[in-house]
């Protein structure tokens, strides 16, 4: 491959070109109205305007990312996460036009995307499954009789959904039929398809992936865990990798089950298998996402292994520059996502200027962003304004290291996650590793923010008064009652 477009935007489109400059090839950026201007655009080689600022007039359109990509002359593209990342059917296009598919095959995609056939596909290899269904489910009758064989409380599903979306929870058979009714409905306005199947609620699960890489050759790898639990409305915000949930035995058979459900689907390329853990250690197929992960640095950290630069071997038909027994974990990686959204407003998220925007440096300190101080953040897209990950040579270090980067992290003109971050990465279960899928409505209330918020305003008034009484010089006669430590800096919720 000689020219590689990146059918994507902002941090991950920047992330990915990187990897790609670093191996000698071309890169082709698209962007909408909202992002002319964006670091994405003037990073790459190229960059061809695609539509207007809402995505399905923009990163949505795949035919004519296509036929700009075959004007440019691209032999490679690589979709990143989102937007069409898992469209089996701009997949075949790419293809069918001569162009690269940087990731894996249509089939595979379109076998794992549907949550039914996923779970089919994994039981040909006896992976652990949570009691349930494995057909789609329309009728309230039938509903009842599988809802009393697996026992209450119970989880709705959309078969092609993702993101919490067409998901209810069932306490009780008398709450079947209007929860089945609302998970449909939600289902069909989301995905244009409302089966949905039944499976057992696990309460207060953990939340682990496990990233895999596959070749042409039939090598798979498995590149451990990630602890993914720290979640609002069933989206992520912290992770870290190794999990602190995690034992040798464990670690070892949750490998080997995803490298089968790569194996059930003929897989090829970078992907990750989804598996919930409960509190007696069982563990459970969830799904496979067939595409880069938003959390792949921290998997990066702890392996050495570059995992874009590895999807683009692998799509060369090149096999993997790794085998099982070459991979070791090396220290711990944390990584928070800096959202654009209020955490002491249900997570709303929030558009403005970025006034200030300084992220951190140092060693260990990874920023992945797509923003520069200045921009607008625009109203169309996901609000994730970077991720923030950290690497150290075991957990608490890095849990440190985090809370300092967050401190050196100023952002001024909206609101954002890197407060609640901070407050997470203090908390003492987290901490400790004890958490799960519930951390945030367990444990977090607003008002820690908003007391966090108030503790900053009233040192920087002291201040503020310290320094206009020492320019009249009035200090003899002021007596200021300053902190001899600074709670904000020190507060443990």
């Amino acid at each position: 491959m000689k020219k590689i477009l990146v059918a994507n935007r902002g941090e991950i489109a920047l992330r990915i070109m990187r990897t790609i400059k670093s191996m000698g090839i071309a890169t082709v950026a698209i962007y909408s109205e909202a992002d002319r201007n964006a670091p994405h655009v003037r990073f790459a080689d190229e960059a061809v305007y695609i539509g207007k600022s809402p995505s399905a007039e923009s990163y949505l359109q795949g035919d004519r990312i296509i036929a700009e990509a075959l004007k440019l002359g691209v032999d490679g593209l690589h979709p990143g996460f989102g937007f069409l990342s898992e469209n089996a059917a701009f997949a075949s296009k790419v293809t069918a036009a001569g162009i690269n598919f940087i990731g894996p095959s249509p089939e595979a995609m379109q076998m794992m995307g549907d949550k039914l056939s996923a779970k089919r596909a994994a039981l040909q290899y006896n992976i652990p499954m949570v009691p349930g269904t494995t057909e789609a489910i329309d009728n309230l009758d039938e509903a009842k009789r599988i809802a009393v064989e697996v026992g209450f409380p119970l989880l709705i599903k959309a078969s092609a959904g993702g993101g919490g979306k067409g998901m209810r929870i069932v306490e009780n058979i008398d709450e079947l039929d209007g929860q089945m009714q609302r998970a449909i409905s939600e289902a069909v306005a989301a995905f244009g398809n409302g089966a949905v199947f039944i499976e057992r609620y696990v309460r207060s699960p953990r939340h682990i992936e496990i990233q895999i890489l596959a070749d042409m050759h039939g090598n798979i790898c498995y590149l451990f865990e990630r602890e993914c639990s720290i979640q609002r409305r069933h989206q992520k915000v912290i992770e870290e990798a190794p999990s602190p949930l995690m034992t040798p035995d464990l670690r070892k058979r949750m490998g080997e089950s995803a490298v089968n459900a790569a194996r059930a689907c003929n897989y090829v390329g970078a992907g990750t298998v989804e598996f919930l853990v409960d509190d007696q250690m069982n563990y459970y197929f969830l799904e496979m996402n067939t595409r880069l992960q938003v959390e792949h640095p921290i998997t990066e950290w702890i392996t050495g292994i570059d995992i874009v630069k590895e999807q683009i071997e692998v799509a060369k038909g090149n096999p993997l520059s790794f085998r099982q027994e070459d991979l070791q974990i090396n220290g711990h990686a944390v990584e928070l996502r800096v959202y654009a959204e209020d955490p002491t407003n249900n997570f709303l998220p929030d558009i403005g200027t970025l006034h200030t925007y300084r992220p951190p440096q140092g060693a260990g300190i990874r920023v992945d962003d797509g923003f520069e101080e200045g921009m607008n953040i625009p109203i169309y897209y996901d609000p994730m304004l970077a991720k923030l990950s950290v690497h150290a040579s075991n957990r608490q270090e890095a849990l440190n290291k985090m809370v300092a980067a967050i401190d050196e992290y100023h952002i001024i003109g909206v609101e954002n996650t890197l407060k609640f971050g901070r407050w997470v990465m203090q908390q003492s279960d987290f901490v400790a590793g004890h958490y799960d899928t519930n951390f945030i409505p367990k444990h977090f209330k607003p008002e820690y923010l908003q007391r966090f918020d108030s503790d900053e305003a009233r040192i920087a008034a002291l201040i503020a008064v310290k320094y206009y009484a020492n320019k009249k010089g009035a200090t003899d006669t002021m007596t200021l009652a300053m902190p001899t430590q600074s709670r904000w800096k020190n507060r443990r919720y």
